[in-house]
């Protein structure tokens, strides 16, 4: 290993290491919130999430079931069916594969997936026009920090069409940097109760 690659693999040990620290911290925080602050902020992020949107008759919207105090858009979810969207929850096939995006349903019956979140115990795999993923963490350029299985940065990066990718969380999930990685993908916005942050324009 050549001086540079031993430096940038030193880097990056240095950058997993602190991003292991920080997702305890954060999820430490988040889980602090009473449950009505949660359902609180979660239906402030709905709203924002709504306007952010638009007109969601005919697409295919990812969203997720909630784990480890995440904001809880359930109720959203059920209004996007009302409203002519099609919603997908992910699913994870292979510990190191893509995501797969299922169809759900108000009344749709769910199985156990892996870390015991519920999934659609049927229907077929549908490939989302918009994406909206969890977040642990989240910095100003619109980097997600999740939890550390890469999941979602693998699903996005095998998609030959990219869908709109919006990174929804608490405001107290705020860091100064995730220090991103070059296999991370940004989210296109960021929503919190707080509002909608779009991710800033970088010229070529």
């Amino acid at each position: 290993m050549d001086h540079d690659s031993e430096t940038g693999a030193l880097a990056r040990e240095a950058i997993m290491r602190w991003r292991k620290s920080e997702r305890l911290r954060l999820i430490d925080e988040r889980l602090k919130l009473s449950p009505g602050q949660r359902r609180l902020h979660a239906a402030a992020i709905a709203r924002h999430l709504s306007i952010a949107l638009g007109d969601v008759h005919g697409r295919t919207v990812g969203v997720y079931w909630p784990f480890r105090g995440e904001p809880s858009l359930r109720p959203w979810m059920e209004q996007l069916h009302a409203r002519g969207a099609r919603c997908a929850l992910p699913i994870v096939v292979e510990r190191h594969a893509p995501l797969v995006f299922r169809s759900w349903w108000p009344g749709a019956a769910m199985a156990r997936g892996i870390w015991n979140i519920p999934v659609p115990a049927d229907g077929i795999a549908v490939r989302p026009d918009i994406v909206v993923s969890p977040v642990v963490g989240f910095d100003a350029t619109c980097y997600r920090l999740g939890y550390g299985g890469g999941f979602y940065d693998r699903t996005l990066a095998a998609m030959a069409r990219k869908p709109l990718v919006i990174g929804v969380g608490f405001a107290i999930s705020s860091v100064a940097t995730i220090h991103p990685l070059p296999h991370d993908i940004p989210m296109d916005l960021i929503i919190t109760e707080n509002g909608c942050t779009p991710r800033p324009y970088r010229s070529a």
